[in-house]
């Protein structure tokens, strides 16, 4: 499966704890990757300079669905569901 044109989700939604250029500390979920163009490409794609975090997401049908809101969606809960449990909190079951 090829990206989705003017989607963008996966450079947005999760969070990445490396470092980005322009974005040394990583950048927080739902937050949009200074990387990421106009077009909604992005900038350093296969650059070596780009994450590993972002090589491994692969576009497939379970992750992109069939718009740019079920991918987010999809990724919103994944970032759920890896996040380390809050210390204050109960484990959600």
């Amino acid at each position: 499966m090829q990206c989705r044109d003017n989607c963008g989700a996966c450079c947005t939604a999760p969070s990445i704890t490396s470092p980005i250029p322009g974005m040394p500390d990583g950048k927080p979920a739902g937050v949009r990757c200074v990387q990421l163009g106009e077009d909604e490409r992005c900038r350093i794609f296969g650059r070596p300079e780009r994450p590993a975090f972002c090589g491994g997401l692969q576009p497939s049908m379970e992750m992109c669905g069939n718009s740019r809101e079920q991918a987010i969606r999809w990724l919103d809960e994944l970032e759920r569901a890896t996040a380390p449990l809050d210390s204050h909190r109960p484990p959600r079951l």
